[in-house]
């Protein structure tokens, strides 16, 4: 392997994404720093997986807060339902495969959810239901609030 490409990788990271798309570009396919791009792939395909588990869990947090303290629901609390299920929407847009594994993600966000819920609104955990209440269909209705 060029010492060049994974020098790049170690001190200018900028540097060796470019030399690879260059190189893949010339289908110089022998030169590529195979290592280190399946290992970024990997991190890349990491990454959007905990983004979409992400805007689940907050978007569960604010539906929670709403249906749990409607007294103090707030402008921005329906604000931040509206944003997530829009970044959610585009997420999935992005990459429809992960429509395939929002249900698993529902399961493993919601306890942290509630979580989230208790320590903002101040509730006790006990109050949320144990599983989630929120059907896919209402999760992503632009019009449902609680």
């Amino acid at each position: 392997m060029d010492d060049h490409i994974t020098t790049d990788y170690d001190t200018d990271f900028l540097a060796w994404l470019e030399r690879q798309a260059e190189l893949l570009r010339a289908r110089q396919f022998g030169q590529l720093d195979l290592e280190h791009l399946i290992e970024e792939i990997d991190v890349m395909a990491g990454q959007q997986r905990r983004e979409l588990a992400h805007r689940l869990e907050i978007l569960l947090i604010h539906l929670l807060k709403l249906t749990y303290q409607p007294a103090r629901a707030s402008n921005g609390w329906r604000g931040t339902v509206s944003e997530q299920r829009r970044r959610i929407k585009r997420v999935l847009k992005d990459m429809p495969s992960l429509a395939n594994v929002i249900d698993g993600y529902l399961l493993d966000v919601y306890p942290d959810a509630v979580d989230g819920a208790a320590a903002e609104t101040g509730l006790s955990k006990a109050i949320f239901p144990t599983i989630n209440p929120f059907s896919r269909q209402q999760l992503f209705d632009p019009d449902y609030l609680p």
